[in-house]
């Protein structure tokens, strides 16, 4: 595996990438949504449901979302009709504002929150017909161990739905999403959340993202097949797909 920069919110050496992002999470999760949706201006609702889309064809009767958060991605998947979904994070503060969030939608029977490791997953092999994580791959402290677990647990010819950042390639979008992400994102993240370090970790982890053909072709390496991506927003943002 080649070595690639390691960045972590808050750059303890004595910490690994895996309990400083718990921790990140833990201290904004009462203020997540609001930035998330206030900082995206609500576009990452139209992701979303565009990387949902790419369920349909398989209709998924069970779904795990991993690195869910509050739960948000794995709301969006009932729009293809789940009997089960599984939402699993490492912060126990997101999932405390998630499980709230399903009770008050009345979907709890449906949504189950829990506690877990994208590394490490507490499944049988083959359980689920899918697997999605919006704007958590980057957070893996070992992507490819991440990615291999995600494809252990997908049934054959099941699918992955990976929703993340990149970097808009064409003007003017690379410029004023460049400015946004810099000091905008920083900015309000930090006033609003109270975490200086959570959200400059932000642009510098999609910074360090191996993006566009080089995660597919991490895809592919690990096992995954007709892996492709299609970009949103002018490349703000990738919707990458693959099959077991």
């Amino acid at each position: 595996m080649s070595e690639r920069k390691v960045v972590k919110p808050y750059g303890n050496a004595d910490r690994t990438k895996k309990e400083e992002v718990a921790e990140m999470f833990n201290n904004i999760s009462k203020r997540y949504d609001f930035l998330n949706h206030f900082l995206s201006l609500g576009i990452d609702k139209i992701w979303r449901r565009k990387a949902v889309k790419e369920l349909r064809e398989i209709h998924p009767k069970r779904i795990l979302d991993i690195a869910t958060g509050t739960g948000d991605f794995a709301l969006a998947t009932l729009k293809v009709m789940p009997e089960e979904v599984i939402g699993m994070d490492i912060s126990e503060g997101m999932l405390d504002v998630g499980k709230v969030k399903m009770r008050k939608k009345k979907v709890d029977h449906i949504v189950s929150m829990q506690l877990g490791d994208s590394e490490n997953l507490p499944f049988e092999d083959n359980y689920f017909d899918a697997v999605t994580v919006g704007f958590g791959v980057r957070n893996f402290e070992d992507l490819e161990k991440g990615l291999s677990e995600m494809l252990r647990v997908i049934r054959p010819d099941g699918k992955a739905i990976i929703l993340e950042f990149s970097k808009p390639k064409n003007f003017p979008i690379k410029q004023v999403f460049g400015f946004y992400s810099k000091y905008f994102i920083p900015f309000f993240g930090k006033n609003i959340s109270k975490d200086e370090k959570a959200y400059a970790y932000l642009p510098e982890s999609v910074q360090a993202f191996p993006e566009g053909e080089e995660f597919k072709s991490i895809l592919k390496k690990v096992g995954y097949t007709k892996v492709e991506s299609k970009l949103v927003s002018g490349g703000i943002a990738t919707i990458y797909i693959g099959r077991k």
